[in-house]
């Protein structure tokens, strides 16, 4: 399989408000991709997964990556295989 780059947005529960996300992760598959959020955020903010929707999961091209990592980590893949 080859990886791809997820744009991955929703809301998250912080305090007692809802705030918007958007994160660009690298997956095999959007169900990865999801996985991948609710572990990032999970861990970044402390959340239970209850407190994260996800809304929309979708490939984006390497054009509209914004991520300075994502763009490294894609420049590595001709160099390490997956």
């Amino acid at each position: 399989m080859s990886v791809r780059i997820y744009r991955v947005t929703g809301r998250m529960r912080i305090g007692m408000q809802w705030q918007r996300f958007s994160l660009e992760l690298l997956a095999t598959k959007p169900s990865e991709a999801v996985e991948k959020a609710y572990s990032e955020l999970g861990s970044r903010h402390k959340l239970k997964r209850s407190m994260i929707r996800i809304e929309e999961v979708r490939e984006i091209s390497k054009d509209e990556v914004k991520r300075t990592e994502i763009l490294q980590l894609l420049s590595m893949e001709s160099l390490v295989k997956w």
